[in-house]
């Protein structure tokens, strides 16, 4: 089946965002392991842990906080925005505060989050996104995200059809969506994207249109429309391998994809990766610092970073975190030190994800690392899955080749 599956469904890819709370390996502090010195970032992720409920789909490192952390987290937080602002060469171009929940602060402690963040030197037009519950969000807090400096709303609708938020666990009206994007917009935040799920059991392909057209209504800058995965270890998984439900075949969920391209198409919102879709010049610029594979810095348990060629995620465990001297960096774990021939797959593999698809170079710095490679592009683009562009001779995917990119991917690796 296509890679059109988001692994926790949210906006942000998995690349950046805080994923599950797996640990890989004993945890070091990461100024062990960056170079002295400061380090250029475009973009910053700020992970805010705290959920209302846990979703059965989501394996991002979320949960509900029984012991009212939330003041011990941004206390911490303010730690680490410290020694992060003080190793940042030149200014960001991109904020994103994900989670989680980060409307489930309260309006104060958003108001502090926010002053937190605006430490950072930021270019003139930074993008500067929140993600937002629609059942979290409300006047006061809009208000006080605008004053923040946010300029970007990103709002979990998954769905408008209550049996399948039902079937995922995921606890909102749909009425609330409405009503989320209209407060934000009212507070002054025009450049909004909503987030949809296709792929959900029993979902029907009337139903996904019934979505989109319920989505496109509230008029969105920007949509990300995921395929329902299963990750391990998940309520979810855990309720198919029961026998509580069937997943949907693939023919299906390959043609709520194509119904998915050309319904936003006819809309105005261009494809520029493969699960996400915008107005003009309305692209999520955070998310094409991961895909561009350019470096971010990683603020929060479990957000994953990638500064001075070392990617690393942040350890998931927010006692651990929290239980840290005031000098201290934060612990990471999964570690990865600078290596080319690994840059350069990771490059591959996430440039092909965007519509731009990758240029001559590094398809001729791939091959020259991996001869094979060079069989696996010209055999992609005899069987229609890769194209290359007559003007910029730039290779993408093609349309069928979106639908089958997990098997190009996993052939380039």
């Amino acid at each position: 089946m296509a890679d059109l599956r988001v692994h926790g469904l949210s906006e942000e890819p998995t690349t950046g965002h805080a994923g599950s709370a797996r640990i890989e390996a004993p945890a070091t502090q990461l100024s062990g392991v960056l170079p002295a010195g400061k380090h250029a970032a475009r973009g910053l992720y700020v992970h805010v842990p705290f959920c209302f409920h846990k979703c059965h789909y989501c394996d991002f490192y979320s949960f509900v906080d029984r012991e009212a952390r939330s003041g011990d987290f941004l206390t911490q937080l303010e730690r680490d925005v410290t020694w992060s602002v003080d190793r940042l060469a030149g200014a960001l171009d991109t904020i994103f505060i994900g989670g989680g929940t980060p409307t489930l602060l309260t309006a104060d402690e958003l108001r502090i989050l926010c002053a937190q963040v605006r430490r950072f030197p930021r270019n003139v037009a930074i993008e500067w996104t929140v993600e937002a519950n629609p059942e979290t969000i409300d006047e006061e807090k809009a208000r006080v995200l605008v004053e923040g400096g946010v300029n970007r709303v990103s709002i979990g609708a998954q769905s408008f059809d209550p049996k399948h938020l039902k079937t995922l666990e995921r606890w909102h009206d749909p009425a609330n969506v409405v009503r989320a994007a209209q407060l934000v917009r009212g507070a002054g935040i025009t450049n909004f994207n909503l987030d949809l799920i296709f792929g959900i059991p029993g979902q029907t392909l009337d139903d996904w249109r019934r979505d989109l057209e319920r989505a496109l209504a509230l008029e969105p800058t920007h949509l990300s429309c995921y395929g329902l995965t299963y990750e391990p270890n998940t309520a979810m998984t855990k309720r198919l391998e029961m026998g509580q439900f069937e997943a949907i075949d693939d023919a299906l969920e390959a043609q709520m994809y194509e119904v998915t391209v050309d319904t936003l198409a006819a809309a105005g919102y261009a494809q520029y990766e493969i699960s996400n879709y915008a107005k003009s010049g309305r692209e999520c610029q955070h998310n094409l610092v991961y895909w561009r594979n350019q470096p971010w810095m990683a603020i929060g348990p479990s957000a994953s970073g990638f500064l001075a060629g070392h990617r690393y995620k942040v350890l998931p465990r927010l006692g651990d975190w929290l239980a840290r001297t005031e000098h201290e960096s934060q612990p990471i774990v999964d570690h990865e030190a600078p290596d080319v021939a690994r840059h350069v797959s990771e490059a591959i593999m996430l440039g092909l994800r965007l519509t731009e698809g990758i240029d001559a170079a590094l398809e001729g710095q791939s091959v020259t690392l991996v001869p094979r490679r060079a069989e696996v592009f010209s055999r992609a683009i005899r069987d229609g899955l890769l194209e290359r562009d007559a003007v910029s001779a730039r290779l993408r995917l093609t349309r069928q080749g979106s639908l089958l990119a997990n098997t190009v991917l996993s052939e380039l690796m």
